[in-house]
């Protein structure tokens, strides 16, 4: 039996676009012909290999960004707040890690697409040799392992230290399939693009604040004079005080930073926070100049038409007030190029220049040839002339 299997049995048959699928769902890599839809029953892979496209993985893969999104909020708060990562949040962690172990055993079982010959390798030992020459392996592994549970089962004792607090931050390795999912939705035409963009970008807004916040907390509970930190100085015992006091405050400090603000209320007080400050602010211009380039540029590209509209008319006024033009000239041409811009939004013209010509032939038969035919002129003419007639009818 052949080790690859071509994508092409899945084109098997055309849909109206009333039903055909939509089909950014399908890996970009694996993206049939324009007009096509993937019809699993026509692929016909090894005994437990799975279709990187299947519908019932994408759905996993949803559900892992789901989860990817919890660990991106546990493990930074477990490291600043230790009590948490050895109580109620452990058994979570240890539920979501168990859902990761089983995407690690899957992966092995998912069938890739060979660059070089562009056909589906289902041979399990090559998907094998494939993951395991890759970096995404050891670091999905080591992502996933619980090294607290582990730690405490060969010793038995409960470790108190900063070295698995670290250790859990492995887990923002997950990230990478929040990126690929924004990635897949902006190219999905079911979804706005500019809210997408958005998403994307309060999403990294939140990480950063989230973060930063932690680990600005997590300095201050290190230092040796609890009273000589920026939480210390405003409130005494914060280390046996609520955890969630301690995240507010320290949200609190983040967003306020982030924003340059800067109310002074909560400053840094020894070095090692004045470095972390410097180094926070610093990260905040590159993040600043990321978010307002992003939007700035979604919100001029959805302008730029009204614009364009904008200084042609403003040209006809000017050229009809320098001539000296009639108003009801004047009023005709506003028109037609109100006109002009209202139906350039279809972008017909634009759409259909870059089919290929058997296509645009198939646009003007199916649109003009029964009306052709059925004309009063054309009465009795071949069916050959009717044909090359329309062929050269615009399609818009």
């Amino acid at each position: 039996m052949s080790e690859t299997r071509s994508p092409l049995p899945l084109l098997f048959r055309r849909h109206s676009s009333g039903e055909m699928k939509n089909l950014a769902s399908v890996s970009s890599s694996l993206l049939p012909a324009f007009g096509t839809v993937v019809n699993e029953n026509y692929l016909q892979l090894k005994k437990y290999v799975i279709a990187p496209y299947d519908r019932r993985y994408r759905i996993w893969q949803t559900f892992l960004v789901v989860l990817v999104v919890y660990s991106a909020w546990a493990s930074p708060f477990e490291l600043a707040f230790r009590k948490v990562s050895t109580g109620p949040l452990m058994i979570m962690d240890l539920v979501v890690d168990g859902f990761f172990a089983v995407d690690i055993v899957l992966t092995f079982f998912v069938a890739y697409l060979d660059k070089s010959t562009y056909l589906l390798v289902d041979d399990r030992k090559k998907i094998a040799a494939r993951y395991l020459a890759k970096v995404w392996f050891p670091m999905d592994v080591a992502s996933t392992l619980p090294f607290q549970t582990i730690y405490r089962i060969f010793t038995g004792k409960r470790d108190k230290g900063d070295v698995f607090g670290f250790l859990n931050l492995l887990r923002l390795w997950r990230l990478r399939r929040v990126s690929e999912l924004f990635s897949r939705l902006e190219k999905d035409t079911r979804f706005s693009y500019f809210w997408t963009r958005c998403c994307k970008l309060i999403c990294v807004t939140l990480f950063a604040v989230h973060s930063a916040g932690c680990f600005y907390f997590w300095l201050a509970t290190h230092h040796k004079k609890a009273e000589n930190t920026w939480i210390g100085s405003q409130v005494s015992g914060f280390e046996d005080r609520s955890i969630w006091l301690g995240y507010t405050y320290s949200m609190y400090w983040s967003i306020v930073t982030l924003a340059t603000v800067g109310y002074g209320d909560l400053h840094a007080v020894n070095t090692g926070e004045k470095i972390f400050n410097m180094i926070y602010m610093l990260f905040n211009i590159g993040l600043t100049a990321y978010l307002i380039g992003n939007m700035t540029n979604l919100i001029v590209h959805s302008a730029i038409r009204t614009f364009a509209m904008r200084d042609a008319i403003n040209e006809i006024l000017r050229y009809a007030s320098k001539n000296r033009l009639p108003e009801g000239l004047k009023e005709q041409m506003l028109a037609h190029m109100q006109l002009k811009f209202k139906t350039a939004e279809l972008q017909q013209e634009e759409v259909l220049e870059d089919l290929p010509k058997a296509i645009r032939t198939s646009i003007a038969q199916h649109l003009f040839r029964n009306r052709v035919e059925n004309a009063y002129l054309f009465k009795g003419v071949s069916v050959d002339l009717i044909v090359q007639l329309v062929n050269h009818f615009p399609s818009t």
